[in-house]
This record gives structure tokens, C-alpha cells and sequence, in this order.
């Protein structure tokens, strides 16, 4: 039998045992086997990285930023290099098909691509003042950042925040999710090796309360980068507004997928299948809410639930598959909102319960899950859920589609199935969410901001923007004697 491996702490891209001397159980949702054995972080070891992030903030910021971006890209490049081990360690841990963890790791790559050659480019502008002054503006970075990432889609995510945050020169002290961390600590030490300096970017692996907690609090995290719940990024928050820091949260989401009449509709089948059940579901983004115009609304709830019940379950099937849920407590939660759904009355078009078969038995499986004639105000159209479920939810016209739309405390994508160009531009001023999907559903580039309205975020990830807002806008003025 081979050794389960452990994991310390990557400081300095070098693994470096817990202080309490603890290891965490890395279980693999697949079957429920032991898969790593990761530090289990106290505030030492995380004061620790911070004293070391903070050592090499200077040299890091004082590169000549278009040398920040060719070692950015050679990071890409060595992620694209290791894809197939990381893939594996992805999906191992995490329970997302080899295949799916693939092609997530290749937007990974392409985040420090995007952002490498972008580093040059973050440059400040010139004010005129008049002829006895000379201003202008800098951008510069806030020295030692925090990140703190989920489980769901592990270095997909890590990527999105860390490779802006390099690029802009500060340093990064990561903290990802204690269900998901083998993949960040070998990736930042595939990144050391590819030249990236030792200390730009440490790991610390742990609890959100013991290792998490005591990064958001440090004195020398200048902005933390969040994404998780709602009420994590809400505590989050209340530390960042005693110390006056900046965040980025990228919070929950329960966003609507509105197919009108003139859609065609099998197109939109699977886009919006997918949208819900892809990752099984675990996706901030996922179009939960199916908004479908009536008069189309018994033929696509058909087709809808048709498809979903040839969707296979289970790591060893075809490409697309689903694979598990990515731990024991998430899938707890999904389950119970099973017996949610019966309570709100909601009727059961497809799944609600756990898929069974063969290599299917000790894992966190769920079949592909569809509820209709549901309102607005059941509990499963207001809260999000996080697994493969969709509610499908009608409606007569496009007013009562936008007003159904943002009837939520949630805004962060949303979904526009239709032939009418003039009606798609309509409705996606109206609708309140940080990014719109007009005919597909969330194959976005790295290129597209994306952010929450309301409860699902504050700042930007993905884009020139979210560069801009890993720096601290200076203005200068010169009196011109």
C-alpha cells in the first residue's frame, strides 16, 4: 500500500512542517480515501510567511515590470507542462473528472499568460493642470496581499487572484481551502522553478479560523482577495472595515438562466443543462434559476429533464460526466435541500437523490437534479444550494422575466436565451449582475470582468480591471519653478 504523502506549509518554495506539528486528512470524495496529509496552520506559521512575503515585497515591486511578465508567462507555461500531474492531484482531491480538471488548469495557465504580458502595460496619465505644474498618476502595488480560495475549483481560482496580484509587484500569502490545498502547494513550487522569486508567493495550509482568521488580521496584509460564502466574505468584511483594508470578495451567487420563446431551443438544451449542472453543480456562476417564458415552458421543462437523466455520474464514464461532490459536509447540504424542495412543494422532474452503480458506492454522488412549478419565494429559488440542481421557474413576459431576475439578494451572472438582439440588450441593461451571457452560459475568457452585484461581491476579477485594482492610485504634483 503506498504511503499517503504529507504536505507542509510552501514558504520560500520550500516545504516547511506545521509549527503545531498537525497534519489535516485530504480525503478524496470519490471514494472517501485518505489522498494527503496537509499542515494544519496556526498563526505562526502564517506570520511566518508574511515575514517572509514582506522580505522580498521591495525587489519584487522595483522589477522592471516588463521582466514581472516574462516570469509570469514561463509560470504559465510550467503549469501547462506539469497539466497532466496537476490534473490528476485536482481531481483527486477535489472529485472533478480528469478530463474537466484539464481544461480549468488550462485557464489557469492562461491567467498568467494574460496577466504577464498585461504588466507592462498598468501605466499612470498625465493631468493637465496648466503650465506651472507638472501632475500625474502612478499605480502602485500594496505590498504583501492575502488570498484565501475555494474548494470547488481549486487552481483555477488561485490563479485568477494570485497571477493579477503578481503582476501588479505585490507578493501574495495564499490560503486555500483546507479541503483543496495539494494542488496550490505543488503549483507554487512549480512556479519557484520556473523562476518566479522564492517568497513572492507562499502557502499556508490550514483552517479559515485558526490560519485564515489570523491572515485577514495581520498588520502587514495590505488587501485581502476572498471568495467563498457569503457570510465567510461577510466577516471578512468587518475586519477589513476595523483595519480600513481593501477586499475583493467574490461571494455566492443564485443567478438566473431566462430562455424567452424565441430561443432556439436546442441550443439552448445543453448550455443551459450545464450551466447548472456542470462541476456538479459547485460553480458561483451556475444558472440555478431557469426562467422559462410560458408559453415554452412545458416543452422545454420536458427536454430539460429528458437530457439530464442520460447525463452519467461517476469519474469513469465518457467525457462530460459528473463527478462528486467535493466533500462530505457540502453534500450533506445538498441532500437535505432534497427534502427542502418536497417542503416548498416544488415537483421533482428529475434525480433528487444520491446516484447509485458501480464505483459509485463510497462516494459523494448525486444524479443531475430538476424541480418545476416552482415560485420565486421557495427556499430553493432564494438559496443557493451548490450542487447539481436546477429550479425552473415560469413566467408570462419579459417585465415579469427581469423583475423575476433580480428578485434575489444575489447578482452575479445571468443568463439570456433568445434570437431578439434588440430584446437581449434590453434585458441585460435591466438585469442586475455583474456579468451577462447572451445565448451560452459561463465559457468565458479570462478577458471578461466578472464581479457581484448586491451580496455576491465587492471588485472585480478576470480583465484589465482586475490589475488595476490589486495597485493604490498615486497622484503627484510638481510646482514648476
Amino acid at each position: 500500500m503506498q504511503a499517503v504523502q504529507e504536505y507542509g506549509h510552501l514558504i520560500g518554495g520550500e516545504y516547511v512542517p506545521p509549527s503545531s506539528g498537525e497534519y489535516m486528512d485530504s480525503i478524496n470524495p470519490a471514494d472517501q480515501t485518505v489522498v494527503a496529509k496537509i499542515a494544519r496552520g496556526v498563526a505562526a506559521d502564517v506570520e511566518q510567511a508574511i515575514a517572509a512575503s514582506k522580505a522580498a515585497c521591495q525587489a519584487w515591486a522595483d522589477m522592471r515590470p516588463l521582466e514581472r511578465g516574462r516570469i509570469l508567462t514561463d509560470v504559465g507555461r510550467a503549469l501547462r507542462d506539469n497539466m497532466g500531474l496537476l490534473s490528476r492531484l485536482e481531481s483527486q482531491e477535489m472529485g472533478m473528472p480528469v478530463e474537466a480538471a484539464a481544461m480549468t488548469l488550462g485557464t489557469a495557465a492562461s491567467y498568467f499568460e494574460y496577466y504577464g504580458g498585461l504588466a507592462p502595460s498598468l501605466q499612470g496619465e498625465t493631468i493637465p493642470v496648466g503650465p506651472e505644474q507638472h501632475s500625474y498618476t502612478v499605480y502602485e502595488p500594496y505590498g504583501v496581499v492575502g488570498v484565501i480560495t475555494p474548494w470547488n475549483a481549486p487552481l483555477n481560482q488561485t490563479a485568477r487572484s494570485i497571477a493579477p496580484a503578481l503582476a501588479a509587484g505585490n507578493c501574495v500569502v495564499h490560503k486555500p481551502s483546507e479541503f483543496t490545498s495539494v494542488t496550490a502547494l505543488v503549483f507554487a513550487q512549480i512556479a519557484v522553478k520556473a523562476g518566479l522569486p522564492a517568497n513572492v508567493w507562499n502557502v499556508v495550509t490550514g483552517l479559515g479560523a485558526e490560519a485564515g482568521d489570523t491572515l485577514v488580521r495581520h498588520p502587514d496584509i495590505s488587501k485581502i482577495a476572498f471568495t467563498g460564502s457569503v457570510r465567510t466574505g461577510q466577516a471578512i468584511g468587518a475586519i477589513a472595515a476595523e483595519k480600513v483594508m481593501t477586499v475583493t470578495l467574490e461571494l455566492g451567487g443564485k443567478s438566473p438562466d431566462i430562455v424567452f420563446e424565441d430561443a432556439d431551443l436546442n441550443a439552448a438544451l445543453m448550455g443551459v443543462l450545464m450551466g447548472f449542472v456542470g462541476n456538479s453543480g459547485q460553480v458561483c456562476l451556475a444558472g440555478t434559476r431557469v426562467l422559462i417564458q410560458r408559453s415554452i415552458y412545458d416543452q422545454f421543462s420536458k427536454m430539460l429533464a429528458d437530457t439530464a437523466a442520460f447525463i452519467p455520474v461517476g469519474l469513469h464514464n465518457p467525457f462530460p460526466t459528473l463527478g462528486p461532490i467535493a466533500n462530505k459536509d457540502q453534500y450533506e447540504k445538498v441532500l437535505s435541500y432534497f427534502e427542502v424542495a418536497k417542503e416548498d412543494g416544488a415537483t421533482l422532474l428529475a434525480g433528487g437523490e444520491k446516484a447509485e452503480g458501480e464505483g459509485l458506492e463510497n462516494g459523494f454522488y448525486l444524479k443531475p437534479t430538476i424541480y418545476g412549478d416552482v415560485n420565486n419565494n421557495m427556499r430553493i429559488a432564494r438559496e443557493e444550494i451548490f450542487g447539481p440542481v436546477g429550479v425552473l421557474i415560469p413566467f408570462e413576459d419579459e417585465a415579469e422575466a427581469i423583475a423575476i431576475a433580480n428578485d434575489t439578494e444575489y447578482g452575479l451572472a445571468a443568463g439570456i436565451w433568445t434570437k431578439d438582439l434588440s430584446r437581449a440588450h434590453r434585458v441585460a441593461g435591466k438585469v442586475q449582475a455583474g456579468q451577462i451571457y447572451v445565448n451560452y452560459y459561463l465559457e468565458s475568457g479570462v478577458e471578461h470582468p466578472m464581479g457581484g452585484y448586491k451580496k455576491s461581491g465587492i471588485g472585480r476579477e478576470k480583465g484589465m480591471i482586475a490589475l488595476k485594482q490589486y495597485t493604490q492610485s498615486k497622484n503627484i504634483s510638481i510646482k514648476l519653478i
